[in-house]
């Protein structure tokens, strides 16, 4: 696509698109007004989470990197909608693998297309996919570094329901038990690297509750 940058040769430094040019990216793929509003708000969201934390971080942390990984990562749920504009929430874990896909066709690089493939929950490996049959190919869905962890902890701090809302450390902690308690425990180790962020000033910006 025009105006994007394409996928760089090994070893070269990932260029990274313009929030303009992410946001053209959103309106463009997004089905409805709706869907736009619901998903590129959650986006922009999690993007002011992760940068309230970085704020407690090392300068290694690339945080151009961080900020187009928060406004790409949930892309892939614009294919889950239907001609109608509803929402396929039975294949909704998909949404992950999806946007990856339609990066790559876009030729965007590994380095943003991971964003989006690896965000969600707390990590899914390959034996949770087999475990449980996910519908996902066979493989690891881990964030793996700094800021790909970043993007997927600050994610965990609001939710796309309707009406939207922002959860707690601690209502995350309790919903993702059911999963397992190797899930409460990495969840657990975030909390403790990268700090709980203050979601009162958000939540009064965006008028979306914390739970």
């Amino acid at each position: 696509m025009t105006g994007v940058p394409a996928a760089e040769e090994p070893g070269q430094r990932t260029v990274i698109p313009t929030d303009g040019q992410i946001r053209a990216l959103h309106e463009r793929y997004a089905p409805t007004l709706d869907a736009f509003e619901l998903v590129y708000t959650h986006c922009e969201i999690v993007c002011a989470v992760a940068e309230q934390l970085l704020a407690g971080l090392g300068s290694a942390v690339d945080v151009g990197l961080v900020r187009a990984g928060c406004l790409l990562h949930d892309i892939g749920v614009y294919r889950l909608y239907d001609q109608e504009g509803q929402l396929d929430q039975k294949n909704y874990l998909r949404h992950g693998v999806l946007g990856d896909a339609l990066l790559r066709e876009l030729g965007l690089p590994e380095s943003l297309r991971r964003f989006c493939s690896h965000h969600t929950g707390v990590g899914i490996s390959r034996e949770d996919v087999l475990r449980q049959g996910l519908p996902l190919p066979a493989g690891d869905y881990l964030a793996e570094t700094d800021e790909e962890r970043l993007v997927m902890y600050a994610d965990k701090f609001h939710s796309k329901t309707i009406p939207p809302v922002f959860v707690s450390a601690a209502s995350y902690a309790a919903g993702v038990r059911r999963f397992g308690e190797d899930k409460v425990a990495r969840f657990a180790a975030m909390v403790d690297e990268f700090g709980e962020p203050d979601l009162s000033g958000l939540s009064r910006r965006y008028r979306h509750p914390v739970v």
